[in-house]
């Protein structure tokens, strides 16, 4: 057994998790240093959790077991803890047993502070300490545990493991494989989305609010921020808190809020706290709210990683100290947080107004951005649609966008989710995130410093630039739809928020202007939608010629979506006449479907249309004609569906008559989808300034129902019976054995050792023979047989027949020697003469296939054509690995030159079929074996029939210790 001077502490071991309630621990390996902590710790667990642990009283530790519980090899003896602002809340060890040379097996063992039991804080460990011992080669746990023990007992069995459970002598014996599974990794996920979530809630839905750094004079980030929670009627306690208060002043007028120079002297707990003191004194402020209980912050105050390196180290130190006494942070930098729900009306930020309430949650890193958003939806959707929550993030030091999107992923007080983003910290865990989110609601998002430009100082960004093409790539692929602008950003979620999904791409347009409705069709055309021939009333149009013709649209089954134009007319209808015949036709329509209008210059239509329904403009719940369900048993009636995802059935309206994310695609909703949204949708229709607008976000809308419907059958990933996984590993290891590859040192495999690895996944490479004089290039062209082709193997030349490097189709041995001395010649002596002679492939089209491990993405397969139209013109197409079957037709489809490959003008199509397989063996390959970083097929030839790998590299290093398939934990500082 190996000392323990013989191996490091291990740093990247240590992890900050949120537990079930929505609080943070962090977990870290014990050290000699913490006999003291121990002691302490197992002073404060119960005697009945000591004799569960040690199987007999045990009330206090020996010197002995102090030492042994606290000196660990960090190979066969390793002990976890997880720990609260410095003390210990729990501990984990795991011991490799000997006997009988069972060197991939530990004994493990947990003990937990009764006061911290119910917090899944045993879980976080179990997942902590099996990572441990996996990287260490232990693949089995076993556990020894009392039957009276049903809480530790349901630790292990809840796991998700592959397990054996036996009763002998008493004790509860439990065997648990480590090798993760299908179900560990699923309820890995979903414990780590509830308590995500958990935490997020806390934040949005405080009993009690203080603002520190309340001046007592007007003006000030503190006053505004009291006087916003107290005019949005925040329903829980306020405090207002500032060290310079007086002694003796009890309340802030004129607010009449309780005031206290520091948040340790407030009788009552405290939830929440808006910090809002300079960048020096916020420390302070950090370890009062942390020993008064308080559950989280948002940190107001600037100075921090926008501000340079010193300012960055600031920020590192906040998120270390609130994490220490298990709160979360909103910001710094932040602008704050809204919540307009009618029990908590919390408007805990510089907005000056609480927005009306709604169902759009509103994610933006930016204040500006988030001031104007809100603004403009305000502006744009007064009675159409509303908030439901807000963030903005500023520099998003511990609580990002990847939280909010667990929180409203089961919110049923959000129906869709607006983000503005300048950086993803984590994409790989955004897409993840995002992918099950879409799955129930949509995800719209636009993205800043989309061109290069660097994020904002203050934002955690990837140690790697991801380029924006593939980010987008793995965003659609995501479910996630993705805008260009803020305006768009506002323009999408409006309809998505107010209409149903349409079923198609087919467009009905009509209205009393034949330029704007042609404006409208050459819109949709662009947009890759399918526009129906449209129909001109007349500027002599009435309301009833419009309800006439709205109505005639929505009834034919050729139309999944209408849009309505409208110009100033002549005559004595007005913008509330026009607005109440379009919003009847639509409510009237025999099957629920998306309407947009599109006027110009028409004072009071927008308003009109998105007033909340008057009498008469849409049958109440329960009525002849609504869809609704009727609230049953005190909940929100077909809401209650929502959770088991569009599969088992999507909420299609709210019991308070506010529009939800519902969809009309057949079985996906849980009432009649000919009823379900239309008293609540058609009722408030959104209206746009401009055809492109309207037809934009109608046709984000029509994408995102396609992939709704395909994301409930997103394909497989196959099985081929020729894999030879475990071969592929034993050569991988010795590779990486032999050229001393690490994590941070990717090596480049030889020709042979490349296409021997891929020969074990079934990929066959052409093989090309050196040629380092003629002779030996044409005894090469006799054994492989003619014709061949020559060609330098200098990377910058090899493929490249367009730079003159190579000759193809050489038929004789005269041509080939005649070609060998034109190459020699052009080239010279060096690197750049070393040729090579290959058999020449069938005719086809050149594509590329690339497959790479980025560190902030994961592993990502790409693919496009070869030579100008990916290197020059980036069309280049990406999945994430695994890639499943559909994901690999989808990405030879994706590509803008994809129809050279399809038959383009007359051109015979070529076999897609193997091309798809191929990418699911590269995709497989690199799955199986995280050691393969990188893999470049260029060219391949993808022929009538099959296809021809001409050159092929791998790179080799050693995988990280963590992955995102590794135990849950929050970024690391």
């Amino acid at each position: 057994m190996q000392t323990p001077s013989e191996h490091a502490y291990p740093t990247h071991w240590e992890a900050d998790v949120v537990l079930r309630d929505g609080g943070t621990a962090q977990i870290r390996p014990i050290t000699a240093d913490d006999a003291q902590r121990l002691v302490s710790f197992y002073e404060q667990v119960s005697d009945e959790s000591k004799y569960y642990r040690f199987f007999a009283p045990y009330p206090r530790l020996s010197d002995r077991d102090v030492h042994r519980f606290t000196h660990h090899d960090y190979v066969d003896r390793v002990g976890l803890a997880a720990t609260v602002h410095g003390d210990f809340i729990a501990t984990v060890r795991y011991d490799r047993v000997p006997a009988s040379g069972a060197t991939d097996e530990a004994e493990v063992a947990f003990l937990v502070q009764d006061a911290h039991q119910g917090r899944g804080v045993a879980s976080a460990l179990l997942e902590h300490i099996a990572a441990v011992a996996r990287e260490r080669g232990i693949r089995r746990f076993t556990a020894e545990v009392l039957p009276a023990n049903t809480k530790m007992i349901k630790v292990f069995t809840d796991a998700g493991y592959t397990q054996k459970r036996s009763f002998e002598d008493g004790v509860v014996r439990l065997e648990l494989d480590l090798e993760p599974t299908d179900r560990s990794l699923a309820v890995q996920r979903a414990r780590e989305q509830r308590a995500e979530a958990r935490s997020v809630q806390r934040l949005l839905a405080p009993g009690s609010v203080a603002v520190v750094g309340t001046g007592r004079e007007p003006g000030g980030m503190g006053r505004t921020v009291l006087r916003n929670l107290l005019a949005g009627g925040f329903t829980g306690r306020t405090y207002a808190v500032n060290h310079a208060f007086p002694e003796g002043l009890s309340k802030l007028e004129p607010e009449g809020v309780p005031a206290h120079r520091s948040v340790r002297g407030i009788a009552e707990p405290v939830d929440l706290a808006v910090v809002a003191v300079p960048a020096e004194q916020v420390p302070s402020v950090v370890a009062d709210c942390g020993e008064h209980g308080v559950q989280g912050l948002v940190v107001l105050s600037a100075g921090y990683a926008e501000s340079g390196p010193e300012g960055r180290e600031r920020q590192r130190e906040l998120v270390r100290q609130a994490r220490s006494y298990g709160m979360r942070i909103v910001g710094p930098n932040a602008l704050g947080l809204l919540n307009t729900a009618g029990d908590v009306r919390l408007n805990a930020s510089l907005s000056p107004e609480l927005p009306a309430a709604g169902r759009l949650g509103l994610f933006s890193q930016s204040g500006a951005i988030g001031i104007a958003l809100l603004g403009g939806l305000h502006r744009r959707a007064a009675g159409l649609v509303g908030i439901s929550t807000f963030v903005s993030a500023g520099n998003r030091a511990d609580v990002s966008g990847n939280d909010f999107l667990q929180y409203w992923h089961d919110d049923p007080e959000t129906d869709v989710v607006l983000m503005y983003l300048e950086s993803i910290g984590n994409p790989r865990k955004f897409t993840r995130l995002a992918r099950r989110t879409a799955a129930r609601k949509p995800v719209v998002v636009v993205k800043g410093a989309r061109h290069g430009a660097s994020a904002p100082a203050g934002h955690t960004v990837p140690t790697t630039r991801i380029p924006d093409a593939t980010v987008s790539d793995l965003l659609r692929q995501a479910g996630v739809i993705r805008v260009d602008t803020v305006t768009e950003l506002a323009d999408t979620g409006l309809l998505l928020a107010s209409q149903p999904l349409p079923e198609g791409p087919r467009v009905a347009i009509l209205g009393n202007s034949e330029s704007l409705a042609l404006l409208t069709y050459d819109s949709c055309l662009t947009e890759g939608l399918r526009p129906l021939p449209p129909r001109d009333l007349t500027t002599a149009a009435a309301p009833d010629d419009f309800r006439t013709a709205l109505s005639a649209a929505l009834a034919d089954p050729a139309c999944d979506a209408a849009v309505v134009t409208a110009i100033p007319w002549v005559g004595d209808m007005s913008a509330g006449d026009l607005a109440e015949a379009v919003r009847e036709a639509a409510a009237a329509a025999p099957v629920a479907k998306p309407v947009a209008v599109v006027h110009l210059e028409i004072p009071g239509l927008a308003e009109a249309l998105a007033a909340p329904p008057g009498e008469g403009a849409a049958p109440e719940p329960g009525s002849p004609g609504c869809g609704r369900v009727p609230e049953a048993d005190g909940r929100r009636g077909v809401r209650a569906a929502s959770a088991a995802g569009p599969a088992d059935g999507v909420p299609c309206s709210s019991d308070d008559g506010r529009p939800v994310a519902a969809t009309t695609v057949p079985g996906t909703c849980a009432t009649d989808p000919a009823q379900a949204v239309r008293a609540d949708r058609s009722a408030r229709i959104p209206a746009y300034p401009a055809a492109e607008r309207a037809v934009r976000a109608l046709a984000e809308a029509v994408r995102y129902a396609r992939w709704r419907r395909q994301a409930a059958e997103p394909g497989r990933v196959p099985e081929f019976e020729d894999v030879d996984e475990a071969g592929a590993a034993a050569d991988i290891e010795v590779l990486l054995e032999a050229h001393g590859a690490d994590a941070e040192r990717a090596v480049t495999l030889s020709a042979a050792d490349t296409q021997r690895l891929l020969a074990r996944y079934g990929i066959a490479v052409l093989p090309a023979l050196p040629a380092p004089d003629p002779e030996t290039a044409v005894r090469a062209a006799q054994r492989l047989g003619f014709p061949v082709a020559l060609k330098p193997t200098a990377p910058h030349l090899r493929h490249r027949a367009d730079l003159g490097g190579v000759r193809l189709d050489l038929g004789g041995e005269a041509e080939l020697r005649r070609a060998y001395a034109e190459l020699t010649g052009l080239f010279g002596p060096g690197e750049e003469s070393r040729l090579v002679v290959q058999a020449m492939a069938q005719r086809g089209v050149d594509t590329v296939v690339r497959a790479a491990i980025d560190p902030a993405a994961g592993a990502v397969l790409s693919f496009g054509l070869a030579g100008a139209p990916s290197l020059l013109l980036g069309d280049t197409a990406h999945r994430l690995i695994p890639a499943t079957d559909r994901d690999a037709a989808e990405i030879v489809r994706s590509i803008r030159t994809a129809p050279l490959l399809f038959g383009w003008r007359g051109a015979a199509p070529v076999d897609t079929a193997a091309l798809e397989e191929l990418l699911l063996r590269v995709s497989r390959l690199v799955d199986d074996h995280p050691e393969v970083v990188g893999a470049d097929l260029e060219p391949v030839i993808v022929a009538p029939r099959g296809v021809h790998v001409l050159g092929a590299s791998l790179r080799l290093a050693r995988p990280p210790a963590r992955t995102d398939l590794g135990p849950r934990s929050l970024p690391h500082y």
